[in-house]
């Protein structure tokens, strides 16, 4: 295609080459205002976010305990192909025996 061809398709299509001259980084903005942007969406954004995940977790943990569903041993679940290289091999590392099942049922069942 010509030159002329390509500007004008360009044209058309709404899309226009930026200026050779001008920077393309966001750096050239002044680095004082992006600091204090960032300082600002920290302390009114991302604090504020925190607070309110810990304030829902405190507020579901109050609720008291669950129930915990029932043991179906369904052969898809908790293969053991090789022990654990720790304790007796049947536990995982972080396991609750409340919550985490082994093979073959609850242990406090």
């Amino acid at each position: 295609m010509a030159a002329g061809a390509v500007s004008r398709l360009s044209r058309l299509l709404g899309q226009s080459r930026p200026p050779r001259g001008r920077p393309m980084s966001s750096g050239s903005h002044g680095e004082e205002g992006s600091a204090r942007m960032w300082k600002a969406l920290t302390f009114f954004v991302a604090l504020p976010g925190v607070g309110v995940s810990m304030l829902n977790v405190f507020l579901k943990a109050q609720h008291g305990e669950h129930e915990r569903p029932d043991f179906v041993p369904y052969p898809h679940l908790r293969i053991r192909s090789k022990p654990f290289p720790w304790g007796d091999g049947n536990h995982s590392l972080f396991h609750n025996p409340h919550v985490n099942p082994l093979p073959t049922g609850y242990e406090d069942e």
